[in-house]
């Protein structure tokens, strides 16, 4: 960074021109690695054979724009197992792992790359990797490879994502994986990659590269640099460096709270426990205690350098609160030792009566707004078989024979002799392997808002402001683990008029498995008890739009939540439906 910066100087002096200061980007970028195990003639990484995903993203909302491009300076072959070109912020927003056999492109770029993934004989240096993305040229080939002017990249709108690839045979297949990939593979085939392939996929990979700063959410690393790492450390926050072009970085979400809840509410905790390996000869117990009651999660189990993720369902209790969770673990693992729950209420911020003289002639309207949305989530239980390896344990004894004969001479003679016999017997010297079983869920739903039935002179989906609407959300979640997913429980939408803000109502659910309806709670200044919210009089012909958020869905790896919308279209306004007539003309 010093000499970056030193140089950047002495051209600003040279030039006096107005030059952006970061012009060839801050690097984000930190590294480690180490020895390499051994590998078989089926499953190996010759050193050298690496190369790095290059994405390009919108550094405020992380979308990914142009083309995600991989850079190498290898020729792998283009018949290789592949999973297209998806950068490490897709992966984490929802994508799943789609597996190509041949069809993969890479690019030679015209200033080579540096040693990426370190080896046991050749270190990578982190400073000539930092050097390499920092570099005008670098950087203006990246621009021309993803299809984005040099200028628009660099302006500080976007952020240049950098993941290392591997190039390696694996069950005498050749594989291009970046490190994310590599874990969520291995989750796939049961822990099956990590077990071939550990020095590679589950240390020199993931630790090629790592956030030195928290950015775009994932956390700076702070963990070994040269020691094995589990799947779920290099999802959540390896294998990713960040080449920056303003000041701004985007640390992860971080709450006083580890949970947010509703009241009475279905939820799920979770703690991950790692710690050794927890097998049914070293089981792991977890306990938590809430409120008094202790939930007992036994047979825990796990491989040594990963962890698996632990959690109790319970229900939270019927008015706001903290709750402070105490955790404890036995047999040899370790997890956070207290969760801190903040229970909410939506309850209690209904609009407030409408009335015929309302005005509102300041208003503008406001943007929808967006909260935390996830549709999907994963996640695994480790399940132990026992590996056998029978061997002969030998145990040699001399075996002693006593024999009487008689000469020639008619003299007696006695010899005593021996030999060995071995008594051994066999031992099964076998081990622990252990399957990853996956499980995911999946919430889907869908929004409609339409005029009440009360309103004399609505049509289809239009009608006068100052009547009421009616709203319905329906919402369902597909699950492989039934009993570890909630249904969506709560729904609150949020009104235009308010600017999404202010006042809001909170859906009455109706749940029935895994499938949920919601629809206004009765409207207390409906004249027929309507499940209705009015629409102000004032209201500006056009789209009525409600916003809805669906949340508390609770899975073992956190909440799935969606935002909502669905519009009417306001056409005049109830004064219309007035007029003034002589009673007795």
């Amino acid at each position: 960074m010093k000499r970056i910066f030193t140089i950047f100087l002495s051209v600003l002096l040279l030039l006096s021109v107005a030059v952006p200061a970061f012009a060839t980007g801050d690097p984000n970028i930190d590294g480690g690695g180490g020895g390499m195990g051994e590998g078989s003639s089926s499953s190996y990484w010759n050193p050298g054979m690496d190369g790095v995903r290059v994405s390009v993203v919108n550094a405020e909302t992380h979308a990914v724009v142009g083309s995600v491009i991989d850079l190498t300076n290898q020729n792998p072959g283009t018949s290789l197992v592949h999973f297209g070109k998806v950068c490490k912020l897709s992966y984490n927003g929802g994508r799943s792992l789609s597996p190509k056999v041949g069809g993969y492109s890479c690019i030679h770029p015209s200033q080579s790359l540096p040693r990426i993934i370190s080896s046991g004989s050749f270190p990578a240096s982190i400073n000539a990797i930092r050097s390499y993305f920092t570099d005008e040229q670098t950087i203006r080939g990246i621009s021309g490879y993803v299809g984005i002017d040099f200028e628009t990249l660099v302006g500080g709108k976007y952020k240049i994502v950098i993941e290392p690839i591997a190039y390696f045979f694996f069950n005498g297949l050749q594989y291009a994986m970046t490190a994310t990939e590599a874990a969520l593979y291995d989750q796939q085939v049961n822990g099956g990659l990590r077990a071939k392939m550990l020095s590679l996929t589950h240390k020199n990979l993931p630790l090629a590269i790592f956030l030195e700063k928290a950015d775009l959410g994932y956390p700076a690393w702070s963990g070994s640099t040269t020691q094995k790492v589990s799947n779920s450390d290099i999802i959540s926050a390896l294998g990713i460096g960040v080449v920056r072009f303003n000041d701004m970085t985007e640390s992860p979400v971080t709450n006083s709270f580890d949970y947010e809840y509703r009241i009475d509410t279905d939820v799920i905790t979770s703690v991950e426990v790692s710690g050794g390996q927890s097998d049914p000869d070293n089981p792991v117990s977890v306990r938590f205690n809430i409120q008094g009651t202790t939930y007992t999660v036994s047979n825990v189990y796990y491989p040594d350098g990963d962890s698996q993720l632990v959690w109790v369902r319970w229900h939270t209790p019927t008015e706001p609160c903290v709750i402070t969770i105490d955790v404890s673990v036995t047999g040899g693992g370790s997890a956070q030792s207290t969760v801190v729950c903040n229970i909410t209420d939506f309850a209690g911020k209904d609009p407030p009566n409408p009335i015929a003289t309302d005005r509102n002639d300041a208003y503008a309207a406001s943007p929808v707004p967006t909260n935390v949305e996830a549709t999907s989530a994963s996640w695994g239980i480790w399940s132990p078989r026992w590996h056998e390896n029978w061997e002969w344990v030998p145990n040699w004894e001399k075996c002693w024979h006593t024999d009487h004969w008689t000469d020639a001479d008619g003299k007696s003679h006695t010899d005593h002799w021996y030999h060995w016999v071995d008594r051994g017997w066999w031992e099964d010297h076998g081990w622990w392997e252990f399957d990853w079983n996956s499980y995911t869920a999946t919430l889907t739903a869908q929004m409609d808002v339409t005029p009440d039935d009360k309103s004399p002179t609505a049509a289809s989906n239009t009608t006068k402001s100052g009547y009421g609407i009616q709203e319905s959300v329906t919402a369902h979640v597909r699950t492989n683990q039934s009993a570890a997913v909630t249904a969506a429980q709560n729904a609150v939408t949020y009104f235009p008029e308010f600017g999404y803000q202010t006042y809001w109502r909170l859906l009455d659910p109706t749940i029935i498995g895994k499938g949920s309806s919601f629809a206004f709670r009765q409207n207390r200044y409906s004249t027929y008890n309507r499940r209705t919210h009015f629409t102000p009089i004032w209201f500006p012909d056009g789209a009525y739009t409600p916003y809805t958020w669906l949340l508390d869905c609770w899975t073992p790896a956190g909440m799935l939540s969606m935002n909502l919308t669905d519009s009417i279209t306001i056409r005049g306004n109830l004064w219309e439906e007035w007029h003034i007539a002589p009673a007795n003309p």
